[in-house]
């Protein structure tokens, strides 16, 4: 039971593949070529660096497996943010690339502690419909393990089935990247849906504070996070449900 106890901690931790956003209205009645998407550094990056001062495994997953591109504004924007300055030399190659595998690669995936979704706008076309993350969300659930995501994360969450055939988040107190963030950086009429809509039409109870604020809930072994400003609070949280395990 000791050796048991004392077994390093193992997390996935799941980004986007996506990088091609459409264009808004006004990008097209000017011409202007989008700017590409991705994973949002910080919402890696913060949660990161407090499982690794725990000494938790993590492995990286994306959709397509490879490198995952980064979004090229959260790389500029948090230029100065000493986690993600971290783990840019760490864990990215020099064109802001993580190196992940797809989550059919992982094996015993429900034997992992916690699978964790991380935004980033490209999420948005590459989380909700992909059947493997979202058995292995649903399987790492059923084991006793923990769900969870943040911003445009729980996009990854929407479709995750249990076995008994209820959507994982109906019942739980969650949050996401709300409405009324979508539409205060005017990219609802681009997104393919809206988050909070979604989780709210699989019967998820739903809880947000102020634009831009930290929030964060923890529903069972379901724990997510509303936008960038809620990561490093998440990672705590996450870690605060480990060490009870």
């Amino acid at each position: 039971m000791a050796e048991a106890s004392a077994a390093k901690k193992r997390i996935l931790l799941v980004v986007s593949s996506y990088t091609d956003m459409p264009p808004t209205e006004e990008e097209k009645k000017e011409n202007k070529t989008p700017g590409k998407t991705g994973w949002y550094l910080p919402e890696v990056a913060h949660p990161y660096a407090s499982w690794k001062e725990k000494g938790y495994e993590m492995t990286f997953i994306s959709p397509k497996g490879g490198l995952a591109d980064c979004d090229p504004d959260s790389v500029s924007n948090y230029a100065k943010d000493e986690a993600c300055q971290t783990f840019t030399k760490e864990c990215m190659n020099d064109k802001s690339q993580l190196p992940t595998v797809k989550i059919s690669e992982v094996a015993d995936v429900a034997k992992y502690d916690a699978i964790f979704y991380a935004g980033g706008n490209g999420v948005m076309w590459d989380f909700k419909d992909n059947e493997a993350q979202n058995k292995a969300a649903a399987a790492i659930y059923e084991a006793g393990g923990i769900v969870s995501a943040v911003c445009h994360g729980p996009a990854g969450l929407i479709n995750v089935k249990l076995s008994d055939g209820k959507y994982l988040v109906d019942g739980k107190t969650v949050t996401c990247f709300t409405n009324d963030e979508e539409n205060a950086i005017n990219k609802t009429s681009i997104m393919p849906f809206l988050v909070e809509t979604e989780l709210k039409n699989r019967g998820a109870k739903f809880s947000c504070v102020k634009n831009w604020g930290c929030n964060v809930e923890v529903s069972e072994r379901v724990v997510t996070g509303q936008n960038p400003a809620s990561a490093s609070a998440l990672g705590k949280a996450i870690i605060d449900l480990l060490e009870k395990k």
